[in-house]
C-alpha cells in the first residue's frame, strides 16, 4: 500500500501540474485510506504538501507579474491567522477526526462541481476574465472577514481553499483573474504554514514520510506542467471533477454514523502497525 501512496503523491502533481489546482485535495484521503495515517496527523501533512506545490505553482506567475501584492497582503494576513486558529481549534478534544473528513468532504464536493461548472464555461485565464466581475466599489473591505473562515477551513481540514480564494479576489477585491490565481497560490502557501505550525507539537508527524511524498507530488507537478503542451485541461477537467466527486462521496460513507467508533479503532491500530513497520 505503501509504493501505491507513492505512484498517488506523483498522480497528485502530474494533475496539478496538467489542470492548475485541484489535485491536492486528494493528498488527504490518500494519506488515510491508502497510507493508514491518522486524520488529524494526515491533515497536517497535508498542509506540507498544499504549502510546497503551491509555491512551485506561484513562482511562474510572480515572473510573469500575476500577482497583487496589496490585495495579497491585506487577504493573505486574515487568512494566515484564521488558518492558524483553525489548527489550533482542530487539535482541541472536542473536534473529532470524523467531524474533519466530514467538513473535508464537504469542501471536496464544492471544489468538484465548482471544477465541472468551469469546464462547460471554458477552462483558460482568457475565457474565465469575463466571467467574474467586482461587486461593488468598498467590497474589499469584507476580505478580511472572509480570509479568516477561509484560513479556518485550511486549518482545520488541509485544504488550499483555491476554490474560494479566487472569486473572493476577483468579486470583493477588483483583483484581475489572472492576478487573482496568482495571488492565491501565494496566498495558499502562506495558509499551509500557519495552519502547519499550528499543529506543530500537536501531533505526531512521520517526515520521512512526508518530505517524500511531497517531493513526488512536486515532481509530478513539473512533469504535469510538461505534459499540459500536449493535453488539453479542458477535456480532463470535467472527468476530473467527477471523480472528485466519487472521492467526496467515499470518505462521507466511510465517516457515516453508526460506523465512526469502529473506523476509529481500525485506523488507530492500521496507523500503530504501520508506524512500527517503519
Amino acid at each position: 500500500m505503501q509504493l501505491l501512496g507513492y505512484i498517488l503523491a506523483v498522480a497528485i502533481g502530474v494533475s496539478l501540474g496538467l489542470l492548475g489546482g485541484g489535485g491536492s485535495v486528494l493528498a488527504l484521503p490518500i494519506l488515510v485510506y491508502v497510507m493508514g495515517v491518522e486524520a488529524k496527523t494526515a491533515i497536517a501533512m497535508t498542509l506540507v504538501i498544499v504549502g510546497t506545490v503551491s509555491c512551485l505553482g506561484a513562482i511562474p506567475h510572480a515572473r510573469r507579474g500575476n500577482i497583487d501584492l496589496k490585495t495579497t497582503l491585506i487577504f493573505g494576513s486574515a487568512t494566515t491567522i484564521g488558518a492558524y486558529g483553525g489548527a489550533r481549534l482542530a487539535t482541541l478534544p472536542f473536534i473529532s477526526s470524523t467531524f474533519q473528513l466530514v467538513l473535508f468532504a464537504l469542501a471536496m464536493l464544492s471544489a468538484a462541481v465548482l471544477m465541472i461548472y468551469r469546464s462547460h464555461k471554458g477552462t483558460s485565464e482568457s475565457e474565465a476574465e469575463p466571467a467574474l466581475k467586482p461587486i461593488c466599489k468598498y467590497c474589499w473591505l469584507w476580505l478580511p472577514t472572509e480570509g479568516i473562515a477561509v484560513g479556518m477551513l485550511t486549518g482545520l481540514v488541509g485544504v488550499g481553499g483555491g476554490f474560494a480564494i479566487v472569486p473572493a479576489l476577483v468579486l470583493l477585491g477588483n483583483v484581475p483573474i489572472k492576478q487573482a490565481i496568482g495571488s492565491s497560490l501565494l496566498i495558499i502557501a502562506a495558509n499551509a504554514l500557519a495552519g502547519f505550525i499550528g499543529y506543530l507539537g500537536k501531533v505526531d508527524l512521520d517526515w520521512s514520510l512526508t518530505v517524500t511524498f511531497t517531493f513526488l507530488a512536486g515532481l509530478g507537478t513539473v512533469l504535469g506542467g510538461y505534459l499540459s503542451q500536449f493535453v488539453e485541461a479542458k477535456n480532463l477537467q470535467k472527468g476530473f471533477g467527477y471523480f472528485l466527486l466519487a472521492v467526496a462521496a467515499f470518505v462521507l460513507f466511510q465517516n457515516r454514523p453508526g460506523v465512526n467508533d469502529r473506523k476509529s479503532d481500525i485506523s488507530d491500530d492500521h496507523t500503530i502497525k504501520f508506524v512500527k513497520q517503519k
